[in-house]
């Protein structure tokens, strides 16, 4: 019998701020990982041309927990495109440029709007 290939969850998308076209694309799910502790959903962001700095675009892992209290990991973050635009207006204004070069810019949103 063979094996049914896993489905791995992809979104992406483009958006225009400030006039200037962006893609971006889901790099991972709210996770758990044992040298950084929770982690948000985190969405890459760049120029179209994929030829300037990249914005890496982290948002607040979820406060629900569980019966016994431990962080409940969400099965499938729900991000509108209004919520990744207004978290690269937010990055903007901290600092990141879209047609700068160089390291990877993180930024982590403070609070989700849909």
């Amino acid at each position: 019998m063979a094996k049914r290939p896993r489905r791995k969850r992809s979104l992406d998308g483009l958006i225009a701020v400030d006039g200037i076209r962006l893609t971006w694309r889901l790099l991972n799910e709210p996770l758990w990982s044992s040298e950084d502790g929770y982690i948000g959903l985190r969405i890459s962001v760049g120029t179209e041309d994929g030829r300037h700095r990249q914005l890496i675009v982290e948002y607040p892992f979820p406060k629900k927990v569980t019966g016994v209290g431990l962080p409940q990991l969400p099965q499938r973050p729900k991000l509108s495109e209004k919520a990744i635009e207004t978290g690269v207006r937010q990055a903007m204004a901290a600092g990141w440029q879209p047609d700068s070069r160089g390291k990877a810019f993180l930024f982590v949103v403070s609070e989700i709007s849909n």
